[in-house]
């Protein structure tokens, strides 16, 4: 909801004074015209201050980052997506964003911060948050809160997503192609179902070129710790892995990958630049048009709940920046994958597919539908990794 300030109305209303008819002097005396009345007065022109208070306020959109806006993934996509409204709406909005928000009672703190701050729409960029909005938006309805990668909503919190899983299986069409050792490894971050299905659905692309290959998973339970995200990836290539994949914010796998002279891909953004010799291609998003879109509608408001989830054929998810060092064969595989999910030819979650211990989990020709996709928390078969927690 916007602020908007009053209006400041002028009114101004001249009234004519009409002179009196003179009166006539003698008989036989011409009579003289009456004189012509004087004109109204001109409304007095708009002050600029008055003009000022009738133009409406900006409206104050806020953005909660789980990491630096410096990440080169994650984060950095999603502040990409802030830019991307700055320049579409100029001064009719102003944003601001508060960076390395931990998963914890401090979202619920600055969620009330930027809230009472004035921000009219906000949005929570992680999982974690979930809890802390649904919490805050219940204690303040004329504020309109988005959270991203969850499921609860309420009258004035929707959710919205990505399919990330679409970039990971064009990933991994290419990864599948690139494999020498036909072991590929996966540094994932935090086993929700989001990640799960993205190693997945980089495990069913890999297969769709190459039926041998396995794939190695390692977690570090954070989503961004480059620290981490590098002994994770040394692990993996430690066992066998030459091309790798993340689901982590950095780019610490990629230049792992490139100090060993291994292959990996860039992950939310394009990180080509981060290592240019082991950087295959990247799996990035693009949040720009989701809130151009959102803050257009609190604009008209015509805001409303609910859920949305968008993927390639949105324009929201993309395979960029395919090296050269990928055979034109397999650069066309992967951008043959790209037209199919734009247009919807290609269907990543179509049976059969099974799980790693050989039980069917969508029959011959079945589709997943979201709430499948949603709640993913198996492996596929060809995932060589145990479930965090699992004996």
């Amino acid at each position: 909801m916007t602020q908007i300030s009053k209006r400041t109305l002028i009114k101004a209303a001249g009234w004519s004074v009409l002179a009196a008819a003179a009166a006539l002097a003698g008989c036989g005396k011409k009579e003289e015209a009456a004189p012509a009345a004087a004109p109204a007065a001109a409304p007095a022109p708009a002050s600029a201050a008055s003009v000022a208070a009738a133009k409406a306020e900006p409206l104050k959109v806020a953005w909660l980052y789980i990491g630096p806006v410096g990440d080169g993934g994650w984060t950095f996509a999603h502040d990409n997506g802030r830019k991307a409204v700055e320049k579409e709406f100029g001064d009719k909005v102003v944003t601001t964003f508060v960076e390395k928000v931990p998963e914890s009672a401090d979202a619920e703190r600055v969620l009330r911060d930027v809230a009472g701050q004035g921000n009219k729409l906000i949005f929570g960029t992680t999982f974690g948050y979930m809890e802390p909005m649904i919490k805050v938006a219940a204690d303040m309805p004329d504020v309109k809160f988005e959270h991203a990668t969850g499921y609860k909503t309420a009258p004035n919190m929707r959710t919205y997503d990505s399919r990330t899983y679409e970039g990971a299986y064009m990933a991994g069409v290419i990864a599948g192609g690139m494999t020498k050792s036909n072991v590929l490894g996966v540094v994932g971050s935090i086993p929700i179902p989001e990640v799960i299905r993205n190693i997945n659905s980089f495990t069913l692309g890999a297969q769709s070129v190459n039926p041998k290959v396995k794939t190695k998973v390692v977690f570090v339970n954070e989503w961004f710790n480059p620290p981490k995200e590098t002994e994770a990836a040394q692990s993996l290539m430690n066992a066998g892995a030459d091309v790798l994949m993340q689901n982590t914010d950095s780019s610490a796998v990629l230049q792992t990958a490139e100090k060993a002279g291994k292959y990996a891909f860039g992950w939310d953004s394009d990180m080509q630049a981060y290592a240019p010799n082991a950087h295959l291609a990247s799996a990035v998003i693009n949040w720009g048009p989701y809130y151009i879109q959102e803050v257009n509608a609190m604009l008209n408001n015509t805001w409303e709940t609910g859920k949305s989830w968008w993927g390639v054929k949105e324009g929201a998810i993309d395979l960029v920046s395919i090296s050269d060092k990928v055979p034109p064969e397999l650069k066309a595989k992967a951008e043959a994958a790209k037209a199919g999910l734009k247009d919807g030819s290609l269907v990543i979650w179509k049976g059969p597919i099974v799980d790693q211990a050989g039980k069917e989990v969508l029959k011959k020709d079945e589709v997943a539908d979201d709430a499948f996709l949603g709640g993913i928390k198996f492996y596929v078969k060809g995932v060589d990794a145990k479930m965090p927690g699992e004996k």
